[in-house]
């Protein structure tokens, strides 16, 4: 039985393949397994994956078939990454080159690859450092995330880490103010936004969840005067940076703000 390694940009089909890409390191974002083939070669597989943090989903082998498109995958597939992922560290030392503070955009549990793509998009345009992603249930950086990105992506460092609140910790440790956006916050244009900062964007459905929103500091609010009372994760993110960018490049709102 032949192995293929599907040409979809971020699909690995097949055992070998599979056990290479961990074996050399490539970024992985997720090894998806046909349900009742979690045993032998396979097992030790998810093993290694395991070993090395990468989420491991049980799915459907239909799945799988419709993923890989008629290559044989053998109920294994790794959803690569596009490029390596940056550290926390590279995206502080990014800001230090440009003798700029530190701007940083933490999205916390964005499932959807087209909103992921047009934050990093947006994160570019706006001058921001970096972008945290978490490593479970969230979008990767995928073949659908690069092309709605625009290839913002190739320029943007998009780290990925273990524990949010964690890493919010960390940010706080060297220097940020974390702002969150969520409902029932300040309206986002009478806070300052200026110096070291993260911005946090919550999920699609959920928002910013309980133990993220604890390490806030300041949560900003967009205000809505229609029937609907949110607005796309995206959208709501492009807003917001634009206000940051605004206030950090010192540009004055028509009333003199």
């Amino acid at each position: 039985m032949s192995e293929t390694i599907e040409k979809n940009n971020d699909i690995i089909a097949g055992r070998n393949p599979v056990t290479e890409a961990l074996r050399s390191g490539r970024a992985i974002d997720s090894l998806l397994i046909a349900k009742g083939e979690l045993n032998g070669s396979v097992k030790v597989i998810a093993a290694k994956a395991k070993a090395l943090k990468i989420p491991i989903k049980e799915v459907d082998r239909k799945k799988l078939d419709l993923m890989c498109g008629g290559a044989v995958h053998q109920g294994v597939v790794a959803l690569a990454a596009l490029k390596e992922y940056s550290t926390v560290d590279d995206i502080f030392a990014l800001a230090e080159s440009r003798q700029e503070a530190p701007f940083i955009i933490v999205l916390d549990e964005i499932e959807d690859a087209h909103n992921l793509g047009a934050i990093i998009r947006t994160a570019e345009c706006a001058g921001a450092h970096g972008v945290i992603i978490p490593k479970r249930r969230a979008a990767g950086l995928s073949y659908a995330v690069g092309k709605t990105s625009a290839g913002a992506y190739e320029y943007m460092p998009v780290a990925r880490v273990t524990n949010l609140p964690n890493t919010l910790d960390e940010l706080k440790d060297r220097g940020c103010w974390i702002y969150g956006a969520d409902m029932n916050g300040s309206v986002y244009s009478e806070n300052r936004l200026t110096g070291a900062c993260a911005l946090v964007i919550g999920s699609e459905g959920n928002g910013i969840g309980r133990l993220v929103r604890e390490k806030c500091d300041v949560i900003l609010s967009l205000p809505m005067c229609g029937k609907i009372n949110s607005l796309n994760a995206s959208v709501a993110a492009g807003i917001l940076m634009y206000e940051f960018t605004r206030q950090r490049l010192g540009i004055k709102a028509v009333n003199g703000g």
